[in-house]
């Protein structure tokens, strides 16, 4: 079936936004909705978008699930969430804190044996991703050329990133392949992203408590709050049903094939985008955590202190981004994965939360990146408006 350049298939009719769930006396919100519209006429395949603020909660979705398929993505549909991920991981470390059994600024090195971190690295600077350790997913130098890491989806490692997306990566050699790499700065001299960060979250988690970081995500975070549909997958390439299908286009003997992805194992990302979630239990988490109920108010200030990330508007917590938009301060995680991704946000005081899933054909290129800053700007934009707009969204 022909596929257009944006990814969305010819025949794939656009489906309007509904109204689902609980709302407000009733109230549409238009301007949602045509949101919704303009980001599937960008290039997605499919989009859903939950609000909760003062008007009550509104959901809808608009698109299509799957390649030439006339149903609309659920509301309550499952997405591989991608860095979105870092947020829980995070809130595990900072309860770990809490709990007095990590020290905030001691070397993670005293919970990460065996691996010969630098002792001036602290927990602090894995969670704020300025330890300098080297991406493990690759980097880009300083001359705009790329270090590569791991074979990923995107740049010339593309092709055979999907030939072999059912292979298990440990969080140990994603480690050590990191950590045989030069580091980018010395221990807190500057902001670099880098999922080597949160892999390492992860293994300290493991190490200091004894159990796997799925089990005490669900101790800390998934069983107190009920969010039932959230899944840590490990190496299973499975996603629970409802979900939209993701989608990867590559070159094949010179002409471009469209494959489905939406099962594959998510290992090589691990602690630094692998888990799966709904827009409702990403709504439930962040307003739990932004109103206090997961972390003691000192280290959710903690969490949200802006640190500088050299990029405009745009700061780093602990394991949060937070926004200095034209509408205020936006705490926020978003997240991609191969042909899925998820926006999280919400007030810092948790009154308004946003979070949507979103379904493309995703290709080495990324070629729907420009799409994608474009839908989160367009829905932050709605949702988070001061005046008649903003109490809309």
């Amino acid at each position: 079936m022909p596929v257009t350049q944006s990814g969305q298939d010819k025949s794939t009719p656009r489906n309007a936004a509904t109204q689902d769930g609980p709302t407000a006396a009733g109230h549409d919100r238009p301007e949602l909705r045509n949101a919704m519209e303009e980001i599937v006429e960008s290039g997605f395949l499919g989009v859903s978008v939950r609000v909760h603020d003062e008007r009550g909660g509104w959901v809808g979705s608009a698109g299509a699930a799957e390649l030439g398929g006339a149903a609309k993505p659920s509301t309550d549909g499952h997405v591989r969430i991608g860095s979105s991920t870092k947020t829980f991981t995070a809130t595990v470390v900072l309860r770990l804190v809490a709990e007095g059994r990590v020290g905030l600024d001691h070397p993670a090195a005293d919970y990460l044996p065996g691996f010969g971190l630098d002792e001036r690295i602290t927990v602090r600077m894995l969670l704020r991703h300025t330890s300098g350790l080297f991406n493990f997913s690759g980097e880009v130098r300083a001359d705009g050329t790329i270090e590569p890491g791991i074979p990923i989806p995107y740049g010339t490692a593309g092709n055979e990133w999907l030939d072999d997306r059912f292979r298990t990566y440990h969080p140990r050699e994603l480690v050590e392949l990191a950590l045989s790499k030069p580091a980018r700065f010395e221990p807190g001299a500057g902001w670099s992203y880098s999922n080597t960060n949160y892999v390492l979250a992860r293994l300290l988690i493991e190490h200091v408590t004894g159990r796997s970081a799925a089990e005490e995500t669900h101790r800390l975070i998934l069983g107190p709050l009920g969010l039932a549909d959230t899944v840590l997958p490990g190496a299973s390439p499975e996603i629970p049903e409802p979900h939209a299908h993701a989608y990867y286009r590559h070159g094949d003997a010179g002409e471009p094939k469209t494959v489905d992805v939406t099962r594959q194992n998510p290992s090589w990302i691990s602690a630094g985008g692998d888990m799966i979630s709904t827009t409702r239990d990403l709504r439930t988490f962040l307003s739990a955590l932004l109103g206090g109920e997961l972390l003691p108010a000192p280290l959710l200030a903690e969490m949200c202190a802006p640190h500088p990330t050299g990029i405009p508007d745009m700061d780093y917590g602990l394991g949060v981004f937070v926004l200095n938009t034209a509408h205020g301060t936006v705490i926020a995680h978003h997240g991609a994965a191969v042909g899925h991704a998820a926006l999280m946000c919400g007030t810092p005081d948790g009154s308004r939360i946003l979070t949507a899933a979103l379904n493309c054909v995703d290709d080495a290129d990324l070629s729907i990146a420009t799409a994608f800053r474009n839908a989160q700007q367009r829905l932050v934009d709605e949702v988070f408006r001061r005046g008649q707009a903003g109490r809309a969204g």
